[in-house]
């Protein structure tokens, strides 16, 4: 089993910055990416970003020179530095690994943007 906790999120003005982490523990042999989505009221859950255990990342478009994913395997945490934030950007945040076979979600962090 693994567990993921995320954190970092809050309330933000626009333009300005969070650093949301994932901290996982348990059984994480055989993961092979960790990815960041989001998902707004009434909307889906929509990738945001995503490293491989290689380091090959990947962005959403609406996110890109903004957003930056990185991770501390010492640590065993993922980061999600969030810069120039904008009111669309306001989602649960939510940490996810991928292993063959399944997934595992954490619990989700909210994060909001407004004046």
């Amino acid at each position: 089993q693994v567990r993921l906790v995320e954190s970092g999120g809050g309330l933000v003005q626009p333009g300005g910055s969070l650093r949301l982490s994932c901290a996982a523990s348990g059984s994480i042999s055989g993961i092979y990416a960790t990815g960041w989505y989001r998902q707004a009221p009434g909307k889906e859950r929509d990738l945001v970003a995503r490293i491989t255990s290689g380091g090959s990342t990947n962005y959403a478009d609406s996110v890109k020179g903004r957003f930056t994913i990185s991770r501390d395997n010492a640590k065993n945490t993922v980061y999600l530095q969030m810069n120039s934030l904008k009111p669309e950007d306001t989602a649960v945040y939510y940490c996810n690994k991928e292993r063959v076979g399944r997934d595992y979600w954490g619990q989700g962090t909210q994060v909001t943007v407004s004046s």
